[in-house]
This record gives structure tokens, C-alpha cells and sequence, in this order.
């Protein structure tokens, strides 16, 4: 007897075997997850592409000396506004971080006077440190609400 309960469950079991494998191989389909665009972590360079971009949008009124996009550092010339010729400023922005944050973006300005035919370093008010990276961080939130939007 259990000669014939074996040889009759046999095929049970292979047929029940196959049934899991096919169910199984449905499971890993060929289709991919698409990645979010817009998400706050964009890492095809060093940094969050929307702080890169918002940052380099914000200093597009100055020359740049550097950017680096891996390091997540722009660095601008001296430049001077044309109403204000005695006065110049050099702006650095850094990317700290690979997400969309408040604290991933610092900018350092310098500030120089014209005094007795030469420039002279004067203090930079912490506000306009503040506005500047206020600016940018509104900048890149923009660009990352289109890119959702899109």
C-alpha cells in the first residue's frame, strides 16, 4: 500500500512543485521601479543638483573663479555693482549635503572698500550671508516643485 501512495503522490508533487516555480518566476518581472526625478536626493553629481543649480543661479551675477560640482563648491571673482562702484564682494557657496536641507548650503562673502586708491576689507553683515542662502534654498525648492509638477 504505501508502494501505491507513493507512486500516486509523485506526480502531485511535481505538478505541485512546477505550479509554485511558475508562480514564483511571475514574481520577478521584467518591468523596473521608475526612480523619482523629484526626489530631494539627486546624486548624479556630488551634490543636490537642485542646491547646485539654485546656487549657481543665484551667483550668475558675479564671474566665477571655480566650480566644482563633485566637491559642491562655487567660487565667485570680486565683483563690483556699477552703482556702487567703491564697494566689491567675493561670494563662496558650498553644498554640504546630497538632500534638499536648510543646513546643506553656506555661503561665506568677503567685502572690500575702495580707500586711498587700493581696496580695503570691511565687515559683511550676517543678514546678507543669511539672504543669499535664503535664496537659494527658495531657488532649489522651486525647481524641485516644477520637476514634481512635471
Amino acid at each position: 500500500m504505501s508502494a501505491v501512495t507513493f507512486s500516486t503522490l509523485r506526480p502531485a508533487r511535481i505538478v505541485f512543485a512546477c505550479a509554485a516555480l511558475a508562480s514564483l518566476a511571475a514574481c520577478g518581472g521584467r518591468e523596473r521601479p521608475q526612480a523619482d526625478l523629484a526626489a530631494s536626493q539627486i546624486t548624479t553629481i556630488g551634490v543636490n543638483s537642485y542646491l547646485w543649480r539654485a546656487a549657481l543661479e543665484t551667483v550668475s551675477f558675479a564671474p566665477l573663479i571655480q566650480a566644482d560640482a563633485n566637491g559642491g563648491v562655487i567660487i565667485t571673482d570680486w565683483y563690483a555693482n556699477p552703482t556702487n562702484p567703491g564697494e566689491r564682494v567675493k561670494l563662496t557657496v558650498t553644498i554640504l549635503d546630497q538632500d534638499l536641507r536648510a543646513d546643506a548650503v553656506r555661503v561665506a562673502a568677503s567685502r572690500q572698500v575702495a580707500q586711498g586708491g587700493g581696496w580695503v576689507d570691511a565687515p559683511v553683515q550676517a543678514a546678507t550671508v543669511q539672504k543669499l542662502e535664503d535664496i537659494i534654498l527658495t531657488k532649489a525648492r522651486d525647481l524641485r516643485r516644477k520637476a514634481v509638477a512635471s
